[in-house]
């Protein structure tokens, strides 16, 4: 798809240094913000970040032949006399500029997902269920940021009937930044947890920077959130004046119960053998847990709106992407591979699952990082839902700091063992471990738990 004088122009000011070859001579294929995979019909975008500077790297994509490029105001120096560039005062900025021109240009749905937990398995549901479709594009693993975000709009092609993209933030103001780049037609929010509770300081601003997702979105389009949540409808009802549709996850047992009349789109989960009742419709799903079939819903919910049509019985096997839903067989026993990441509400989650499994279960537990001050309160409500459960035994993992805090408040419960290092972990549950038994592991991605897998039994 390529991009005209005319059009950079519209976006980025008047180019300098046009030259003999005029406008039909500056098209470009793509935007470019690596020197190592810019091609002479890309537009290189000098981006400076925390780690490198894009302007380092002018004299390598020079000698590649590209026909321009975009540089910070004063970086002029850097390039040879008489060649075509833009100047920006801020080249981040610009990049995200030429993102949203990108995306006008496609005309296609896109789909923006956030919430604390489930962004990104909702987002590999989604592109599962949308294959109906065409070709789906989804953002790559956590492409979740201002330069994840538009290098997977970047990617996107003229064959690609949908676009799907998760959104993180670490601030209030970020998500804003990321619809304002990619103008969404449907918002998904999953849920409201703690997740960097630690950055945001409350579940209150939490809530607030996840709405931010409907600030530029499509006024035709929708936000779906998860029902019972008044707080988050209250305040997405702030930013949006818009459709709003609630999903609801129940157990099937709840099926024949009687529901006051509302607009909640509700579905029915059947653990014993993963099956979601959704309108009539019936739907298998590969993934295990009530957080999964609550993730599935918002994927329906999505499908619904793109207009697809579901037969009586669907089944859906879904990838599973590293320390998500990965279920591993060592020597002797059944890992269940959670490792990616943790917050409170997605330890309880996994944990449920755990307990359904047959014979003994182990718990190795990661400390969760971004919890800020409540971190010990959250830390203590894991270890007493692990106490009074059926777990058989619970390794935990924390920095030297924490180790005596949490080591006196565990001392009379027989079922955990404190940990500051994961090289201790392999031989600590090997010796607790037989035949048949279950395997949970969970932590902050700062612990880098899948390391310690191929050293379990």
């Amino acid at each position: 798809m390529d991009l005209s004088l005319l059009e950079l122009n519209s976006v980025l000011g008047d180019i300098n240094n046009l030259g003999k070859g005029g406008i039909n001579f500056l098209n470009f294929k793509n935007i470019s913000i690596d020197s190592r995979t810019c091609s002479t019909n890309d537009l290189f975008v000098a981006i400076k970040g925390k780690n490198f500077d894009g302007h380092s790297f002018l004299p390598e994509v020079l000698n590649k032949g590209v026909k321009s490029v975009v540089i910070k105001e004063g970086m002029q120096k850097l390039l040879p006399n008489n060649f075509p560039y833009w100047v920006v005062n801020d080249t981040l900025e610009a990049f995200q500029k030429l993102t949203l021109l990108k995306r006008k240009k496609l005309n296609i749905p896109l789909i923006a997902i956030t919430g604390s937990v489930g962004k990104t398995t909702t987002k590999e549901m989604i592109g599962e269920v949308l294959k109906k479709i065409g070709k789906i594009k989804l953002s790559h693993a956590n492409f979740n940021n201002e330069i994840g975000v538009g290098l997977t709009i970047l990617e996107t092609d003229i064959e690609d009937k949908v676009l799907v993209l998760e959104m993180g933030m670490r601030g209030l103001g970020q998500i804003e930044n990321l619809s304002k780049y990619s103008e969404p037609d449907i918002a998904v929010i999953t849920n409201i947890g703690t997740a960097h509770i630690g950055l945001l300081g409350s579940k209150k601003n939490i809530t607030y920077a996840k709405c931010e997702i409907s600030k530029f979105l499509n006024p035709k389009g929708v936000v779906i959130i998860p029902a019972n949540d008044q707080f988050l409808e209250k305040t997405l009802k702030k930013y949006w004046k818009g459709r709003i549709i609630k999903v609801e996850l129940l157990s099937i047992d709840c099926q024949k119960e009687i529901f006051k009349k509302d607009d909640n789109l509700r579905g029915f989960y059947n653990p014993r053998n993963k099956t979601i009742l959704i309108e009539e419709n019936t739907f298998e799903i590969s993934f295990e847990g009530f957080h999964n079939a609550s993730n599935f819903l918002f994927a329906y919910a999505v499908a619904k709106e793109l207009g697809i049509d579901f037969a009586n019985f669907n089944k859906f096997d879904f990838a599973s992407l590293d320390g998500r839903n990965k279920i591993l067989k060592s020597v002797k026993t059944t890992i269940y591979d959670e490792s990616y990441n943790a917050s409170p509400e997605s330890v309880k989650a996994c944990i449920k699952n755990l307990l359904e499994k047959p014979r003994n279960q182990f718990f190795i537990f990661g400390s969760m990082q971004e919890l800020g001050v409540e971190s010990e309160k959250y830390h203590k409500e894991i270890f007493n839902f692990v106490n009074n459960s059926d777990i058989e035994k619970c390794f935990f993992i924390c920095d030297k700091k924490n180790e005596k805090i949490y080591t006196n408040y565990l001392k009379d419960k027989k079922k955990f063992l404190v940990l500051n290092n994961i090289k201790d972990v392999p031989k600590e549950i090997n010796k607790s471990t037989k035949i048949g038994d279950s395997i949970l592991i969970k932590g902050s991605r700062y612990w880098q738990l899948e390391k310690i897998i191929e050293l379990i039994n």
